[in-house]
């Protein structure tokens, strides 16, 4: 009865879950490269408009994910909008309306809308890789990697033993700090108390990371990590239907992004009405 229950009370993937995490990739690269060769603020606000209901739609965000995407990047590009528009250049707005001058800063409108399309770009950008980080683990990639893209098993599980480092380590400083806070060392407060608190935990990190190291390798080793040229997998990943129709999808909304922005209106309004009455 134990084992019904908990398979009825785990939540199904969504949609974007089950995806192979190339496609993922594949999807946005085309993006990616449109919001680097465009320089006006439509590609990138219908790209990052794009991005997020993608993201809402397939990715069941809650709580804290959901907040930072609504709310944190919204504000986020106010922020660099304004501190963008401020250092421009006013060559490159002159002949624009000063909206505030704050003694020598001078905002105006043409330098307000360069700082707005620097500030889409990166927030799309941002939100393109969203749709494959926060539904990609780092051995789902690395499986994908092996098995699509015939990239040596020992270089991907390498790459993803070397990013769980990070939040390992992570939590060892702040495991570290504590002890040495306990124990009374570089007390007291202001910069100089916190440089030295960060010095002194250096280097018990560092022995700690070398000592987990170790033990990473002795395991590899011990299960024969690297040594046949091939890696079998238990459930092998596969390019699937939805993967492809995924792939395309995303090429085909950066056209029709692309389309939109670049092709003046006088142009495409003839061709969207002569279509309809091709035979």
């Amino acid at each position: 009865m134990t084992a019904p229950a908990l398979r009825l009370a785990t939540p199904a993937p969504s949609f974007l879950h089950r995806l192979n995490p190339l496609a993922k990739v594949a999807a946005v690269v085309p993006a990616w490269i449109a919001l680097l060769v465009t320089r006006d603020a439509a590609a990138p606000l219908l790209l990052l408009l794009l991005a997020v209901v993608l993201l809402l739609a397939g990715c069941r965000l809650r709580g804290r994910a959901l907040v930072l995407l609504l709310v944190g990047v919204p504000v986020g590009i106010l922020v660099v909008s304004v501190g963008s528009a401020v250092w421009v250049d006013p060559g490159r707005a002159s002949g624009t309306d000063v909206l505030v001058v704050a003694g020598p800063l001078r905002l105006t409108a043409g330098a307000l809308l360069l700082g707005l399309t620097t500030a889409l770009r990166l927030a799309a950008l941002l939100a393109l890789g969203l749709i494959g980080g926060l539904t990609t683990s780092g051995p789902e990639l690395a499986r994908a990697l092996t098995a699509q893209l015939r990239i040596p098993y020992r270089f991907a599980y390498a790459a993803v033993a070397a990013y769980r480092f990070v939040p390992r380590s992570a939590a060892e400083l702040t495991l570290i700090r504590q002890a040495l806070r306990i124990r009374g060392v570089a007390p007291g407060r202001g910069p100089i108390a916190a440089v030295r608190r960060m010095l002194s935990g250096v280097v018990p990190l560092l022995a700690s990371s070398i000592r987990h190291a170790d033990r990473v390798a002795l395991a590899m080793e011990s299960r024969a990590f690297g040594a046949h040229p091939r890696r079998t997998e238990r459930v092998p990943p596969r390019w699937r239907t939805a993967d492809a129709v995924f792939t395309v999808a995303g090429w085909a909304a950066t056209a029709a992004v692309l389309v939109l922005v670049l092709v003046p209106v006088p142009v495409l309004v003839p061709v969207l009405v002569l279509v309809p009455r091709l035979p």
